[in-house]
């Protein structure tokens, strides 16, 4: 008669906990490098779609004017004019609008709940080829004249800059003073 020694036998089914820890520990890794590289890459498509917004809407006024003859006034409803038909006082020139002008749905908010601003530029500050008007989005932060603005603006420091260039110019001095 033999004796059978009962040694202990491993389970093979079941995953230690070392095991266990280590594939977790991957996991993170992985998962945190993802966020490291989808985080930047949102933050660029988020400007870059409200690039494009700003853009389109620019075409859509270009269109309105070349209609009408003038860019949507703040009587006639801004860029709502662009989705719906204001009231003219002219009746030819009502029947001018051929709108609407941009596609449905459209929104004229940034991908941050901003609403795009559209105001009659300052005539100091155009330059030759500008059109009357300003028309960007606040950008992430939610301010105006901040350097995260998307689209037309006057930057208020390149504004201060010009001021104090024309508050410190010196007349010409000939020297026979």
């Amino acid at each position: 008669m033999k004796l059978i020694s009962k040694t202990r036998v491993a389970r093979s089914g079941a995953f230690t906990l070392i095991e266990i820890l280590l594939v977790l520990v991957i996991i993170g890794l992985l998962a945190g490098s993802i966020v490291a590289f989808v985080i930047p890459q949102q933050e660029g498509a988020e400007k870059k779609t409200t690039q494009m917004l700003v853009n389109n809407v620019k075409g859509s006024l270009d269109n309105y004017r070349l209609n009408i003859g003038h860019y949507p006034t703040e009587e006639e409803g801004g860029l709502l004019a662009l989705m719906q038909k204001p009231e003219f006082e002219n009746e030819k020139l009502g029947g001018k609008w051929q709108g609407p002008y941009v596609k449905a749905g459209t929104t004229f908010e940034d991908p941050w709940s901003n609403a795009l601003v559209y105001e009659p530029a300052d005539p100091e500050f155009m330059q030759a080829g500008d059109p009357p008007y300003r028309l960007y989005s606040k950008g992430p932060d939610g301010q105006e004249e901040t350097d995260d603005d998307i689209g037309d603006k006057e930057v208020q420091e390149e504004a201060d800059s010009l001021e104090e260039l024309s508050e410190s110019a010196d007349p010409v001095s000939t020297g026979d003073e």
